[in-house]
């Protein structure tokens, strides 16, 4: 009840208000806050009012606008970045070591026979010499020179020759060309001037990319070189060819470990082939993984320096490399994290073959700090992209998303995907056969901005990152005074055999090591925080009012209070609307309360008059209980004693009275 009591007593505080108007209002609240300026403006004279309320206004305006800039510099969410040094012992890094050759060329030459013949004859061609005069289409049924080669895997990707002496209308040149297609179009560059140099007589070397074998839909890639040409030409052919043979096969034609890994030491603990983890990788063949961290525990670095570090002998036979193919001999290699995927085409090095490189590695620890500071991601759950590098059960990074998203894309948009990433469900690679148009749409894709932007707003930065800074040195390696019993103990560990199998032009020496112990943490943390932000607008608004949380709260009071007014004044406005509507009804003067009270009175019941005859006869009597006498309530005023005489005069009359009451109701 007391409960009840009290919500009671409270809705009629609510319903009554405050209790005064709005200028009242502003006059206390002027008169008792604790901000300095506004008492001013009421105990002030006129003009002394005027000055203070401008100078109120200006300050209070500018309190408003440095509130608007810290409320924008806390919520843009700003960082700051620390560089901290430590010093502690460090896990040796993860060292994935390739060829840079991806399979062995006595292995694939059948598969690629008939493109060599195919770029053999177009050499040829190209680089014929012309003495000024043009270049024409070689016909196939005028010479021998282009028997037994395979026209319909040209024509799925040919290459053209360009002349561009006239710029607004380049001619394309066809380097294989039929006598009836040279008649009905006819392709061949037209005589150059006599007085053309021969720098202006040179032809560019293009790739011809249709959407379909015989479409007039095409795009021409332009190459500066016809060695960059070529190379990308031979590319894409034995992709398409590549792509249909199985995994397996194409582990076995590429390099195998121990006869790529001649010698292996870590620390002072020898090691072989057997402590490294194969992977194919598309640009590379076959990879080796040292200390990967999948199946054991990753390495630790006792002490740095050289002495404590890896140091690998490798062979990668150059002998047997694919001509077209591989124009750069060496070893690939790459410094990463355990569990992590080596992308050797993005972050990956080189080196060279009959040197000794060493490599001295630093350590950076970056520590981004996560939505909403940045746009980062712990393990990539949320990112959009589906990571097609989880069959390796490696850990997510960017690389890996912007290739997914790639070949993602690139399945949707061609119908299958590209040989250098992996495979969503259900999905196979391109090929010339199955799909004709695989390269242009894969030119045009690569090419297009709008896809790569998709791809880089869906990917994410990882949020905890080890990069490895490398410090690289090389010497040539055997020396010329040791290489005859260094090659002669190599080639027999390797081969058993007493010939020396090996040459300076296949045998690479590598030295990895930690330079020093200390390593160096970059991180992130935030430039605002709410403790900064309510600092600062404390700060200001004490700086230029004078006020402070209590201020505040005191101006909070009377908008509470304003508001309050405001809704009181609106339900009054409403009740006297509604009081309008009922009035409108009745168009007369309402009744007054005297006469609503005699229009109910019951004349039946009112007191008659002594004295006063009814005319005509008399009416019957009422049945019923008479109604009381009302006087005979009344205290009679108290009198003296009178004599004898007079108080039988008054015993008398009650009697008559009585007399004449019950004659009236014995009749």
């Amino acid at each position: 009840m007391n409960l009840k009591r009290y919500f009671v007593r409270a809705l009629h505080r609510l319903q009554k208000g405050p209790g005064y108007t709005y200028k009242e209002l502003l006059v206390w609240y002027c008169d008792n806050t604790n901000t300095h300026g506004p008492k001013r403006i009421i105990k002030e004279g006129p003009k002394k009012k005027v000055m203070w309320f401008f100078l109120t206004l200006l300050f209070a305006s500018l309190v408003f606008w440095q509130w608007g800039i810290l409320i924008n510099t806390y919520l843009s969410y700003n960082v700051t970045s620390s560089l901290s040094i430590g010093f502690k012992t460090m896990k040796f890094p993860a060292v994935t070591v390739c060829n840079a050759n991806p399979f062995k060329y006595s292995e694939v030459r059948p598969l690629l026979k008939e493109l060599d013949k195919l770029i053999e004859a177009a050499l040829e061609r190209i680089l014929q010499p012309t003495h000024g005069d043009p270049i024409s289409p070689l016909l196939l049924n005028s010479s021998n020179a282009t028997e037994g080669l395979d026209l319909d895997l040209w024509n799925q990707i040919p290459l053209v020759l360009i002349d561009e002496q006239d710029k607004d209308n380049p001619v394309i040149v066809e380097i294989f060309e039929t006598n009836q297609s040279v008649a009905g179009n006819q392709t061949a560059a037209p005589p150059a001037p006599a007085n053309v140099t021969s720098e202006e007589k040179k032809y560019k070397l293009a790739v011809k990319l249709c959407s379909h074998q015989g479409s007039n839909n095409c795009t021409y890639r332009n190459f500066t070189s016809a060695a960059q040409a070529v190379t990308e030409w031979y590319i894409l052919q034995s992709t398409s060819i590549l792509s249909k043979v199985p995994l397996q096969e194409r582990i076995r034609m590429g390099y195998q470990a121990e006869d790529m890994i001649l010698a292996c030491l870590y620390g002072a603990e020898p090691c072989n082939y057997k402590n490294f983890t194969q992977i194919y990788h598309p640009d590379h063949g076959n990879c080796y993984i040292f200390n990967w961290g999948m199946d054991k525990e990753a390495l630790n670095s006792s002490n740095p320096g050289a002495e404590f570090g890896l140091k690998l002998i490798l062979d990668i036979s150059q002998q047997d490399y694919i001509p077209y193919l591989s124009s750069a001999a060496g070893a690939r290699l790459m410094l990463h994290q355990q569990k992590s995927f080596p992308f050797l085409k993005d972050q990956g090095i080189y080196a060279m073959a009959g040197t000794e490189t060493s490599i001295g590695v630093l350590v950076d620890e970056l520590e981004r700090m996560g939505y909403p500071y940045s746009d980062c991601t712990a393990n990539g759950s949320d990112v959009p992209v589906k990571n097609l590098y989880s069959e390796y059960n490696t850990s997510y990074s960017i690389q890996a998303c912007l290739r997914s998203c790639f070949q993602n894309h690139m399945t949707e948009i061609c119908g299958c995907g590209h040989y250098m990433f992996p495979l969503p469900e259900g999905v196979t690679y391109c090929n010339n056969e199955d799909n004709p148009g695989w390269a242009y749409c894969y030119s045009s894709l690569r090419s297009s901005i709008r896809h790569r932007q998709i791809c880089i707003d869906s990917c994410k930065e990882t949020c905890n990152d080890t990069q490895y800074k490398m410090t690289i040195s090389m010497a040539d390696w055997p020396s010329e005074a040791s290489e005859d019993w260094i090659f002669h103990i190599l080639s027999y560990e390797r081969d058993m055999s007493t010939n020396v199998t090996l040459d300076r032009n296949g045998i690479i020496k590598l030295n990895i090591y930690f330079q020093e112990y200390n390593y160096r943490t970059i991180s992130e943390s935030a430039a605002t925080t709410i403790v900064w932000l309510l600092s600062s607008l404390g700060g200001q608004f004490g700086f230029w009012m004078g006020g402070s949380v209590l201020c505040l709260i005191e101006f909070g009071e009377i908008i509470i209070d304003s508001l309050w007014i405001t809704v009181i004044n609106i339900i009054s406005w409403c009740k006297g609307l509604k009081q309008k509507r009922v009035r409108a009804r009745y168009p007369d003067t309402p009744p007054t309360v005297s006469e609503l009270v005699e229009a109910h009175t019951n004349l039946g019941f009112q007191h008659e008059e002594a004295g006063t005859e009814t005319q005509g006869e008399a009416l019957p009597p009422e049945p019923g209980t008479p109604p009381p006498n009302y006087d005979s309530l009344r205290v009679q005023p108290s009198h003296n004693p009178g004599t004898d005489s007079d108080i039988e005069c008054e015993e008398q009359r009650p009697a008559a009275n009585h007399r004449g009451d019950a004659s009236v109701w014995a009749e």
